[in-house]
């Protein structure tokens, strides 16, 4: 259904939905399984939990293990006792192992979509039919449902395992932050929460697996993001040896973190493969993705900061929780450690203090989300620095301008950790980049067009945010370089593509380090058969550490080429050089060896790691300018900027289009998206009726500019990272607008068309409201 088109370019928000009846059907449903040609395959329904929190008494599977259709029903009854839990890959705590998930219910279902039963059948559609016939008797139990509370003494128990809902807390303090608000001339206090959102990639989770009779070998395609670490996973949960699985990754349609963990699925469907000794199809639907997939951000900050009249800050003390939903999941503390480590920002604190709790409720499991952690930290930091500027009459940019850590004092340690690992900011000047982000947004020219105001009804408002993202997370990659039989390089590396462009930017890095053509070089990976080890695509890091494995295998290999043509040539391997298809003589280029007659060489092939210990922090600045209705709630953008710096851009059009998409993302978190749920603990937002994503409707065009003032010296190549920046800071920003418009403080996300009514003083507006997307 069309769309109204803004003016001027302008991106609208707050419109009414067309009627149901008027939009396409969306199921979201994943065809990679006919994409492999596999006929052959039986396929999987999972029986998902209608409660959110139940005692099961009893399952019933009689019915559906009679119908002819239907090979088999498992139950957790059928899996290895005690029952397998799900591990943590990163970031654990103690304790946190006690509130693991299983692959099916242990009896007490704790969220809404908890996987119950799984039945096998000769078609998807004999499956779900079969899967109405299970009878199971459930006896509901209260549901845990607000995180600031749930770990309170008195509230429901979920895990018998564990003596309250607290999976977790972090305390992160330095200096004297008592003293610092005795002083204060200024101190600015606010109760800023986040919602439940996610990653709702396009193509929702789909797994093949099957079984090898001859070598006792299991295959799983439909592996994402973590290959390597999720093929570990599921050998140690089947008491397999990690040879004995291979794991191959597709194509896939997004991850943005929530895709390519391990869910119980990638357990389930192996494991009936395995049982059946038959190969196991299972699709997900767009139903169960919003209900099973990873959830994120909700997080709730009573948090306060301290400043001296000229507007000097001092210190920032935050107290927060991040609501995990009813299991600790694969990322363990990531999400709220994350935000305890990045809230300071790339400003100078006298002190800071900030506590997280990681609470259990009975919501779906949550874990990463594009910027997880940082995304909330932004929105709740740029929130109370845009609320202190107003109270001391400063212009927002010019009050961020005095606090920047200055770049003389670069590498910076800001006093914070990430699982105990210092967080030291790499490189950076935070100054400049703040200089060249207000020229690209045209800081003076929309004061200007502020202060002109808009017609009746209507507010205009600007926003700044600041942030400092991070990249190159778990420290090491593996790639391996050679030549095939007709002289064209391959590589092999353990980054896995989600859609960022990584086979491109590998390609770029090995054709310019080795000397030869981008188009004669291929990059594989994914396949656990022909990459032995791997870390994966997730926090920014392909380029930066997988990038620079592939640059130092690559090098290496160029040593050994240049050796071998000077070997036939009778030269020194300093007089020749790689051009193209050839090794060449420097100044001479008619003297040469084609690469295709060194290929028949053995073992022409070279493997590298490279490690980095520390992290690097590319750095950015969001900016926008918007006009609100006060009769309506909606919004339109009437520019939106970005500046980044990522240390250097491989390929600067992929780093704009990571920009420009995480943008979209960010901006659906701010205005449209969120996991609600109804006081039994049933999620009301499981269709995209509900769910409000952003389309090109609501998308502004986006001014970008990509800045390479500040190298990381943590790998040879300068590389950051630069996947989260478009979205990291787009809910603080949109937040500062917003209350710069109404003279009011946003302090909660999304920021719905009631929300925006209600902080415009128009609660009791006559109009009937609408869920405007």
């Amino acid at each position: 259904m069309a769309r109204d088109a803004p003016a001027d370019g302008a991106a609208v928000i707050g419109r009414s939905l067309p009627r149901k009846e008027d939009l396409p059907l969306l199921t979201g449903r994943s065809c990679f399984v006919d994409d492999l040609q596999r006929p052959d395959a039986l396929h999987l329904a999972v029986l998902r939990s209608p409660h959110a929190h139940a005692r099961i008494t009893a399952i019933d599977a009689s019915t559906a293990q009679a119908d002819p259709h239907v090979v088999d029903v498992v139950t957790s009854r059928d899996l290895p006792q005690p029952l397998p839990r799900i591990p943590m890959r990163m970031y654990p705590l103690p304790g946190m192992e006690l509130a693991l998930q299983p692959p099916f219910a242990d009896g007490v279902v704790r969220y809404s979509g908890e996987p119950v039963a799984a039945v096998i059948a000769s078609s998807r559609y004999a499956a779900e039919d079969a899967l109405s016939s299970i009878d199971v008797e459930y006896e509901p139990l209260e549901p845990v449902l607000d995180p600031w509370t749930a770990a309170d003494a008195d509230t429901t128990r979920l895990h018998d395992t564990l003596e309250s809902n607290l999976a977790g807390e972090i305390h992160i303090a330095w200096g004297d932050a008592d003293a610092a608000f005795a002083e204060a001339d200024v101190v600015v206090r606010e109760r800023l929460s986040c919602q439940r959102h996610g990653a709702v990639p396009l193509e929702p989770r789909g797994l093949l697996a099957e079984l090898d009779p001859g070598s006792g070998r299991l295959t799983v395609w439909g592996a994402a993001k973590v290959v390597h670490t999720n093929r570990r996973i599921l050998a140690r949960m089947l008491g397999l040896g990690e040879e004995q699985v291979r794991f191959i990754e597709l194509d896939v349609g997004g991850g943005f973190g929530g895709r390519g963990e391990f869910y119980p699925e990638d357990f389930i469907v192996p494991w009936c493969a395995a049982r059946l000794r038959r190969p196991v199809a299972w699709t997900e639907d767009r139903e169960e993705n919003l209900r099973a997939l990873n959830h994120s951000r909700e997080q709730v900050h009573d948090v306060e900061v301290a400043l001296r009249a000229d507007g000097t800050l001092l210190a920032m003390r935050d107290r927060f929780v991040m609501n995990t939903g009813a299991y600790v999941r694969t990322h363990g503390s990531v999400v709220p450690g994350m935000t305890a480590a990045l809230l300071p920002g790339p400003y100078r604190w006298d002190a800071y203090d900030c506590t997280a709790r990681q609470v259990l409720t009975n919501k779906t499991p949550a874990g990463t989300y594009r910027a997880p952690g940082r995304y909330e930290a932004n929105f709740v930091r740029e929130r109370m620095i845009d609320i202190a500027a107003r109270r001391l009459g400063r212009d927002p940019a010019d009050l961020r301008r005095q606090n920047l850590i200055a770049a003389d004092a670069m590498p910076y340690e800001v006093g914070t950790h990430t699982d105990g690992h210092p967080v030291v900011f790499d490189s950076g000047d935070y100054g400049l980049l703040l200089d060249k982000g207000l020229r690209t947004f045209g800081y003076d020219e929309m004061l200007r067009w502020r202060a002109e105001g808009a017609s009746h009804g209507r507010r205009r408002g600007l926003g700044v945010g600041y942030f400092v993202e991070k990249s190159g997370i778990a420290r090491w990659e593996y790639a391996r370089v050679g030549l095939d039989a007709d002289g064209e390089t391959v590589v092999h590396v353990g980054s896995a593509s989600v859609g960022q462009g990584v086979d491109t930017v590998l390609a770029q890095v090995c054709a310019e380090t080795l000397g030869v053509s981008y188009d004669d070089v291929t990059v594989r990976h994914g396949d656990t058969d022909t990459v032995p080890e791997g870390m994966g695509s997730f926090g920014s890091r392909a380029s930066m550490l997988g990038g620079s494995a592939v640059a130092r295998a690559a090098d290496v290999l160029r040593g050994r080429l240049l050796e071998l043509a000077a070997e036939r040539l009778e030269v020194s391997p300093d007089d020749l050089t790689i051009s193209g298809d050839r090794v060449v003589a420097r100044g001479a280029p008619a003297v040469g060896v084609p690469l295709a007659d060194l290929a028949g060489e053995p073992d022409l092939e070279e493997e590298a790691h490279f490690d980095s210990p520390d992290m690097a922090f590319p750095y950015g600045l969001h900016c926008v300018a918007l006009e609100v209705d006060t009769d309506t709630g909606g919004m339109e953008i009437h520019r939106y900027a970005v500046t980044y710096d990522v240390g250097r851009a491989i390929n600067p059009k992929l780093v704009e289009g990571q920009i420009v998409g995480g943008v979209a993302q960010g901006l659906g978190g701010a205005l449209l998206e969120e996991f609600a749920y109804d006081a039994s603990g049933q999620l009301v937002a499981g269709s995209f009726m509900d769910y409000l994503l952003p389309t090109a409707g609501e998308v502004p065009p986006v001014r970008v500019l990509v800045t390479e003032d500040a190298p990381t010296p943590l790998n040879p190549l300068g590389v950051k990272g630069a996947g989260e920046g478009g979205t990291a800071a787009a809910g603080a920003v949109i937040a500062n607008a917003l209350s710069d418009a109404l003279g009011s403080d946003a302090t909660a996300l999304p920021l719905t068309p009631e929300r925006v009514l209600r902080m415009a003083g128009a609660a009791e507006h006559p109009k009937e409201l609408e869920r405007t997307g």
